[in-house]
């Protein structure tokens, strides 16, 4: 390049005159960079007012009062570090709080007899402050277990068998020296917990908060507890229940404090957690993976699923962490052994080749019954094994399964771990009783006691909107629930050119068909006679699933005139079809034709027309709308496009799969019951959505102009003056992320299709998964259907509200916490709480309509986990990091999806 080039970037330099000299007295002036590069930063807005609208109602909930008597005094923060004799730090987890129980034991008198609340980790509280600013300490524990094998270790000697040897791996491991190292870091107010109860939160409020919860934790682990984030499980076979594969559902509790709009409240909850079956190593694999014998066992899979695991060893009882297997069987695997009293010319002691089986029976004198033949339990070191046979291993309790659940141990956990609401009022009011918080130290020295009775809330019934369907004809459900018997839908569709593809051997394809088309006929949807029946050649079954949905695209291309309007597929697999996935892809992606999966097990109307109302949404048909659905107030004056976005990640310890972003976002305004889907791949596990907007995209200008150009295209031309967006999955830490960068987004991509546009937008969170229940007052059954919550429980300040819009038919009622985080349309807390309750009736999937959470971020589900199901069967070389999808700043591409075909991108595919 040359020096012309680089100065002015084309221009011409010497065209322009030199700048005249600064003077000497002028002090320049510092350009303020342009207002929108100094964007202040948006928060949760605060609650404008409660809602008036329905009957008045006393619910129960699970929030027990806290009252705090002493609220001049200080938390003081402690910075905890912990180092072995040698210096190295501990990375043993675990070995923590025994170090400091120690500490506290051994120098009560120079901590001033202080109680102590520690995190586990580098956190500890106190209330009051230590006497000094920097406290050292040194600790002698016996019998410490850290994860950490002492490379010489073997237990019971089995590596190592010489008396003396055996005698100084054992000293060494029963008692280890810490030093520990107290570092004064902050002190944080106890006034800061009722400032909050006033509204007046502050970064002191959640770290007092904190120390509250993390006394807790305390709490359940000296009483020998697993602990999960603020969830606690008792080492109690009363509290496992079998899932099958070898992993146990572990009933526990979850137990924290809340600052609420009625004070401090104490939310306890019933919780579950998967653990790995405690007890012989061999019965864990046999269950895990259902095999006949020890004989039958997949060894390299044992390997995978073992590693990291603890086992305690017969007879000397002592816990060791699985490191890997033996090579060989215990009766071949060698191992040097020591002999006794005999050393060679160097004076080391000399060794011999001996099995290990031969080791322990001969030797030890222990008899092994079936080890002999199968590989031993290595808990050494790569290069220092030490091996066990496998039967004198026994896996410890309450260790974390964290794996994925498959189908069935899914389905047996839900089932297992349900409970009728009397019963949980029942099982939490005795938890409340055997926790036994009045006796906790920490506790009581800040004044903290906690009521035994759960606490009542005013609420509302909301009425539930009133429904349109075919023929003019109007209903209101009842109890949030109805069916299609004796009516017809809204606006059924005509199914023309449509034929079957049948993967199933076990069924009788002619007879569906015919029941489809009387079943439809009643419903007032037309369907003319299919084309015809593709039934898959016996040979091809044997082919992998992709293979077997080219060869049935290839028998109906063969056949069929031109391109169907809709295809039936016959799964043979009710749950999981490994051919799900490739037909919804080929179909979806490659041909733009609308399907329609089922597994015919039990096929009888009530079936059918469930499937026919999936089928009429797919095809652009509406099942029912509400009645009031083009006079909603706010909503049907001005052009206004609703979304529900979500974003769902891969299995637990699935790390690399990429984490599937959707947005669903509604269509042809005023209605609010027509939704189209787009969805993207982006970083694995990153939850804030990064594909919204895409200044510079090549294929992809993002998922919000395509949804922005549908709404115009589809609404007769007009832009929407008004964006609701509903976000799904986003934990309270996130809520700023959302309105800053989520939103920017939206933002940027309207100012993009029109810098002079302007629309307002709500921003509203869905949170399922928190731990506030209702109750009815001197009732078995769940809280009705329409209760609201939008006081007591929530939060002091922000604007919140609970929504219980289904029937709860088993187990106990989840609500829906909605938190809005900003509205700048202004409306009113009846009219948004009776916009979601509507929302949650507009679901055209299956009745009954209305839903624990709004139809827009079930679709925004179920769009996600459809196109999840192309990524399961491509390959690696499929997915690598050439396809370039979204990636979080500075990391590898991740593949993208398969584009969907115009003509059904904006159809409801995901019905």
């Amino acid at each position: 390049m040359d020096s012309s080039e680089q100065e002015g970037n084309g221009a011409a330099p010497e065209s322009l005159p030199p700048p005249p000299p600064v003077p000497a007295d002028v002090v320049p002036i510092k350009v303020e960079p342009d207002a929108a590069k100094k964007k202040v930063a948006l928060q949760p807005m605060a609650r404008r007012g409660t809602g008036s609208k329905g009957q008045k109602i006393i619910v129960l909930t699970n929030h027990f009062k806290v009252n705090v008597g002493s609220t001049d005094g200080y938390f003081f923060h402690y910075s905890v570090s912990l180092y072995y004799e040698d210096g190295r730090p501990v990375d043993g987890k675990g070995v923590g709080r025994k170090v400091i129980d120690k500490v506290q034991e051994t120098y009560s008198s120079e901590l001033a007899g202080k109680n102590f609340a520690y995190d586990g980790e580098k956190s500890l509280f106190t209330v009051g402050s230590l006497p000094n600013n920097k406290h050292e300490f040194t600790v002698v524990l016996e019998d410490v277990m850290s994860n950490r094998n002492n490379g010489n270790a073997s237990p019971d000697g089995s590596g190592s068998p010489n008396e003396r040897e055996r005698k100084r791996v054992r000293r060494s491991y029963n008692s280890k020296t810490f030093k520990v190292e107290i570092s004064f870091a902050a002190k944080i107010p106890l006034q800061a917990i009722q400032s909050a109860l006033r509204g007046q939160e502050s970064e002191n409020t959640q770290e007092a908060l904190r120390v509250l919860d993390i006394i807790l934790r305390q709490h359940a682990s000296k009483q020998g507890c697993l602990l999960v984030r603020q969830s606690f499980f008792h080492d109690n076979q009363n509290n496992f229940t079998d899932i099958g594969g070898g992993v146990l559902g572990c009933r526990g509790f979850h137990s924290s404090f809340r600052a609420t709009h009625g004070g401090l409240s104490l939310n306890i909850d019933v919780s579950t957690t998967m653990i790995i079956q405690p007890g012989p190593v061999v019965d864990f694999l046999l269950a895990n993976q259902n095999a006949k014998d020890p004989y039958s066992v997949d060894w390299t899979k044992a390997k995978r699923v073992l590693k990291n695991l603890r086992i305690k060893v017969s007879p000397s009882n002592l816990e060791y962490k699985i490191t890997g297997l033996s090579e060989q069987v215990c009766r071949d695997q060698m191992f040097s052994m020591k002999q006794k009293g005999m050393k060679n010319e160097n004076g080391e002691a000399e060794t011999v080749e001996i099995t290990i089986y031969d080791y322990f029976v001969n030797h030890r004198n222990i008899q092994l019954r079936y080890s002999g033949d199968l590989p031993c339990i290595n808990v050494g070191k790569p290069k220092r094994p030490t091996y066990i046979p496998i039967e004198l291993c026994s896996l410890v309790s309450l260790q974390r399964y964290t794996k994925a659940l498959n189908t069935m141990q899914r389905a047996s956990l839900v089932e297992k771990s349900r409970q009728k609401p009397q019963e949980r009022m029942n099982v939490l009011s005795n938890l409340l009783r055997t926790s036994n918080y009045g006796a906790e130290p920490m506790l009581r020295s800040c004044g903290v006691s906690i009521s035994s009775n759960f606490t009542q809330v005013e609420g509302r019934l909301l009425q539930p909107p009133k429904l349109r369907v075919g023929n003019g004809e109007d209903f209101i459900p009842r109890n949030g629930r109805w069916n299609f018997n004796n009516k017809k839908l809204v606006e059924p569709t005509r199914i023309e050119r449509w034929a079957v593809a049948n993967f199933s051997a076990r069924c009788d394809p002619n007879n569906i068909v015919q029941s489809l088309i009387r079943c439809g006929e009643m419903k007032g949807i037309k369907i003319d006679p299919p084309f015809d029946v593709f039934i898959e050649m016996g040979q091809n079954r044997r082919l992998p699933p992709v293979a077997r949905v080219e060869k049935m695209f290839d028998l109906i291309q063969s056949k069929l005139p031109g391109a169907p309007q809709f295809l039936l597929c016959l799964l043979p697999d009710r749950k999981n079809s490994d051919l799900y996935g490739p037909w919804k892809q080929k179909n979806l992606s490659e041909f733009g034709i609308v399907t329609q999966c089922m597994a015919p097990t039990k096929v009888n109307d009530q079936y059918l027309t469930n499937l026919l109302l999936k089928i009429n949404a797919k095809l652009g048909g509406l099942n029912s709308i509400l009645t009031i659905e083009r006079s909603i107030p706010m909503v049907s004056k001005v052009p206004t496009i609703i979304l529900g976005m979500d974003v769902s990640h891969g299995s637990p310890g699935q790390s690399d799969v990429p984490s599937i972003a959707a947005v669903v976002s509604s269509r042809q305004w005023p209605l609010i019951s027509r939704y189209r889907a787009a969805v993207r791949t982006q970083s694995p596990k990153l939850e804030m959505l990064d594909s919204l907007f895409k200044p510079s995209g090549k294929d992809d200008d993002g998922i919000m102009r395509e949804a922005l150009l549908d709404f115009y295209s589809s609404s007769g031309k007009r832009k929407p003056d008004q964006i609701i967006i509903f976000r799904d999955g986003v934990s309270e830490s996130q809520f700023n992320q959302v309105l800053n960068k989520e939103l920017d987004q939206v933002i940027e991509a309207c100012k993009f299709l029109d810098e002079t546009w302007d629309p307002k937008f709500v921003v509203i969170v869905a949170q399922k998964n928190h731990h506030t229940k209702f109750f009815q007052q001197g009732s078995p059954d769940n809280v009705q259907p329409g209760t609201v919550i939008d006081r007591s429980v929530c939060h002091p300040k922000n604007n919140d509200f609970y929504l219980c819009a289904h029937a709860g038919m088993i187990g106990t009622t989840r609500p829906t916490h909605y938190h809005v985080l900003l509205d700048q349309v202004g409306f009113s807390a009846d009219d948004l709480q009776e916009l979601v309750h509507s929302l949650s009736y507009v679901y055209q999937r299956s009745t009954p309509p209305s839903l624990s959470v709004i139809a827009p971020i079930c679709y925004a589900h179920l769009a996600a986990s459809q196109l999840g199901q192309f990524m399961k069967f491509e390959d690696a070389s499929e997915t690598s990091s050439s396809h370039g999808g979204v990636t979080a700043p500075g990391a590898i591409a991740v593949p993208q999806l398969p584009r969907l075909k115009e003509n059904v991108s904006s159809s409801m595919f995901f019905c």
